[in-house]
C-alpha cells in the first residue's frame, strides 16, 4: 500500500517544509470532516501540469454525517474538465464553493474548495464535499459546528493550520461527537453539545455554562490557558469524582490572534481502569514470577548443601544435574519478572544459561569455552522455559561425553529465528557419535527429557549427527508456538 508521502513524492512536486504541511494536515483533520457533516478530499496538482490535473492525496469521511465516497479516492485524478473550479481556485488562490460532479460520478454534490498555503505559498487544494438534501436537519449545534469549521478554512487558507508542532491523532484521541465545547477569547463558553453537557454531569459539574468561565463552574480549564498562551493544541487528562476525562484544547486564529478554541472532550473513565487493573496484573504477575525465581534458587541451593552431605558419587552427579536443571528454569522466572507481559526474548535467556553451565562444568582438568550467536527473538514464557531445560541438557551433555578424555574444548550454540520457526543448534568439537548410536535408542536421563519436551510439549524436532569434528544438535520449533516479532 503506498503511503501518504510516496503517492506525494511521485505524482506531485511537493517536498520538504511543504510536504510536512500536508502530511500534518492529514494527520489532525479528522474533527473538520466532523464538524463540517462532509467528505474532505486533500488534491495538489500533478508534476509540471500548472493546475490542469490534480491527483487526491488523502481522504476523510465525517462520524457525524453520511459519506458520499464509500470507496477509496485516494491517487484518482481530476482534470479541470471534471472540476474547472480547482483550476480557478488554484489561480486566483480565493475560496470557492459550488454544484459540481462527484469526484468519478456523474450525481451533483455540494463543493467548497479551499486553497491550502504554507509560509503564503499555495501548495494544495482542501475540498468539502456533501449532499445538502440528505443532510441534518439544521439547529443550534448544526449552525456552531458549521461556522467552527469556517474558521478553520480560513485558517487553512492563511497557512495557520496545522499548527506547525501537532501531535497526530491518536486512537485514544476525543473526537467531535464525543463531546465538543466552543469557548471564546475569554475561555467562555459559547456552545457546549449534548455529550460535552454529559461527561460534565458525569464529573459532578451540573451548572449552566451558557456564558461562563469553564474555572467558575469547576471545570479544569489550565490546558485550555496553555493552548491560549501557545497558540498550539493541548491535550489534558482531568480526573474528577472517578470519572477521566480526555481534553483537547484546538485554538482558534483569526489574523495571528486567538478567537477562541474548539474544545473536544471524551470520558475515557473505563479505558483508564482497565489499564490500571493491567498494570496491577502485570505487577503481581512479575512479583510472582520474582517469587518462584527465589522459591527454585532456594531449592537449588538446598540441593546443593545436600550434595556435601552425600558420600555416593552416583548420587552427588544425579542432585547435580537436578540442581542445574532447577536453576535454568529460575532463570526463565527471573526474565519474566522483570517484563511485563508472557513473552521474553530467549536470547536474553540463552545468555546467563550458558553461563551457569560453563561455570559448573569448568575446572583444572577441563577447559570449555562457550560461545553463543544470532537472535532467537521473542517466545512465549512457558515455551522458553521448554527451551531453558533443553538447552541447559544439551550443553549438559556434550560436556559429559564430547570431551571424556580431553582436557579443552568448544560448545557452540547458534540462535536462528525464520518466519515459521525458531532453530537452535548446539554444537561441539568433541569426539564425535559412535557409529552404531541412534536418537532414538538413547536411554540417558538427559536426552529423554529433550526428546519429551522438544516433540511433544513443543511439537518440534530434533537431530544429532556427527560432523566430523564433532556432533551437532538441531532443534526446530514451530512457529506456532512462537511470537513472531512484527
Amino acid at each position: 500500500m503506498t503511503t501518504f508521502g510516496e503517492l506525494a513524492r511521485a505524482r506531485t512536486s511537493l517536498e520538504g517544509d511543504d510536504l510536512e504541511h500536508m502530511r500534518r494536515l492529514v494527520a489532525t483533520w479528522r474533527p473538520l470532516a466532523d464538524l463540517s457533516f462532509s467528505d474532505l478530499l486533500l488534491l495538489a496538482p500533478l508534476s509540471n501540469e500548472e493546475g490542469h490535473r490534480f491527483v487526491v492525496l488523502a481522504q476523510t469521511r465525517p462520524t457525524t454525517g453520511q459519506t458520499i465516497y464509500p470507496a477509496d479516492m485516494v491517487s484518482s485524478v481530476v482534470d479541470e474538465v471534471e472540476r474547472p473550479m480547482l483550476t480557478r481556485v488554484w489561480r486566483l488562490g480565493e475560496v470557492v464553493e459550488a454544484d459540481t460532479p462527484a469526484v468519478g460520478s456523474k450525481e451533483r454534490v455540494r463543493v467548497q474548495v479551499i486553497p491550502v498555503r504554507c509560509d503564503g505559498r499555495l501548495i494544495a487544494l482542501l475540498t468539502r464535499e456533501f449532499l445538502p438534501n440528505l443532510g441534518r436537519r439544521s439547529g443550534e449545534l448544526e449552525r456552531i459546528y458549521l461556522d467552527a469549521f469556517q474558521r478553520f478554512a480560513r485558517m487553512i487558507a492563511d497557512g495557520s493550520f496545522p499548527f506547525v508542532q501537532d501531535e497526530d491523532e491518536l486512537e485514544t484521541s476525543p473526537r467531535v461527537g464525543d463531546g465538543a465545547v466552543v469557548v471564546d477569547a475569554d475561555i467562555r463558553v459559547r456552545f457546549a453539545s449534548p455529550n460535552a453537557v454529559s461527561s460534565m454531569h458525569r464529573m459532578g459539574i451540573h451548572a449552566a455554562m451558557q456564558g461562563m468561565r469553564l474555572r467558575e463552574i469547576g471545570f479544569d480549564e489550565e490546558g485550555i490557558a496553555e493552548a491560549f498562551q501557545t497558540r498550539l493544541p493541548v491535550v489534558q487528562e482531568i480526573e474528577r469524582n472517578e470519572v477521566i476525562v480526555v481534553l483537547r484544547a484546538i485554538p482558534l486564529l483569526d489574523s495571528g490572534q486567538i478567537t477562541g478554541a474548539i474544545v473536544l472532550l471524551r470520558d475515557v473513565s473505563d479505558v483508564r481502569r482497565r489499564d490500571r487493573m493491567l498494570m496491577s496484573k502485570d505487577a503481581t504477575i512479575r512479583e510472582i514470577h520474582h517469587r518462584v525465581k527465589n522459591n527454585l534458587q532456594t531449592i537449588a541451593s538446598l540441593l546443593r548443601l545436600q550434595i556435601r552431605r552425600l558420600d555416593s558419587e552416583e548420587a552427588k552427579a544425579a542432585l547435580a544435574e537436578s540442581e542445574r536443571r532447577i536453576r535454568s528454569i529460575a532463570i526463565v522466572h527471573e526474565t519474566l519478572s522483570r517484563d511485563a507481559g508472557d513473552v521474553v526474548d530467549f536470547t536474553d535467556i540463552v545468555r546467563p544459561l550458558v553461563r551457569v553451565v560453563e561455570e559448573s562444568v569448568s575446572s583444572q582438568d577441563l577447559a570449555l569455552k562457550f560461545t553463543v550467536d544470532g537472535d532467537a527473538g521473542e517466545v512465549l514464557g512457558e515455551v522458553a522455559t521448554s527451551l531453558a531445560v533443553v538447552l541447559n541438557e544439551l550443553m549438559q551433555n556434550a560436556v559429559d561425553h564430547a570431551f571424556a578424555d580431553r582436557s579443552e574444548g568448544t560448545v557452540h550454540v547458534q540462535l536462528t529465528r525464520r518466519s515459521e520457526h525458531l532453530e537452535i543448534d548446539v554444537e561441539d568439537d568433541g569426539v564425535g557419535l559412535d557409529p552404531a548410536w541412534t536418537l532414538d535408542g538413547s536411554t540417558g536421563l538427559g536426552l529423554s527429557i529433550v526428546k519429551a519436551l522438544v516433540t511433544g510439549e513443543l511439537g518440534g524436532s530434533i537431530e544429532m549427527r556427527d560432523t566430523g569434528n564433532g556432533t551437532r544438535v538441531h532443534l526446530r520449533v514451530p512457529v506456532s508456538v512462537v511470537r513472531v516479532e512484527v
